[in-house]
């Protein structure tokens, strides 16, 4: 059953899966004095990384109690910050609650369309419109 675990874990097999835990369960634990968090489908206890998170602990007690995935993605957290991450890990969430939760991470249809939109081609239709007009404004400098 532990291989199963690790399997629906999203293929994390290198890691030990730990306690699973349900969305209600987490939502439980929204408060200062305990402070849960899912990212990823992972579990973390961040209560006493509350007073030395960068971005004030207010930004942690507003996730607290939900799947964090998306803030935690949008805010382009650094890869020591990522690395930080694994000392607050306790546990998975469980596998049905992942089907319900909707992070990017863990399903990519439309949300993964949306993100290719707005990472990709919204900026290379932007670059290329700045391009354009800096050449028109190159030559037309020129001609006068």
């Amino acid at each position: 059953m532990e291989a199963g675990k690790r399997a629906e874990a999203g293929g994390r097999a290198a890691e030990a899966a730990g306690p699973v835990f349900t969305l209600e369960e987490v939502g439980k634990r929204n408060s200062n004095r305990e402070t849960w968090l899912v990212i990823h489908g992972r579990v973390y206890d961040v209560t006493r990384f509350l007073e030395e998170h960068p971005g004030g602990e207010e930004v942690l007690l507003e996730q607290a109690g939900r799947d964090a995935t998306e803030s935690f993605e949008d805010v382009g957290h650094s890869t020591d910050a990522r690395e930080m991450l694994k000392q607050y890990y306790i546990g998975e969430i469980h596998p049905d609650d992942r089907k319900k939760g909707g992070s990017k991470d863990q399903n990519r249809t439309s949300s993964g369309q949306t993100s290719f939109w707005s990472t990709w081609l919204i900026p290379i239709f932007g670059a290329l419109v700045i391009g354009l007009m800096y050449r028109y404004y190159v030559l037309d400098g020129r001609s006068s």
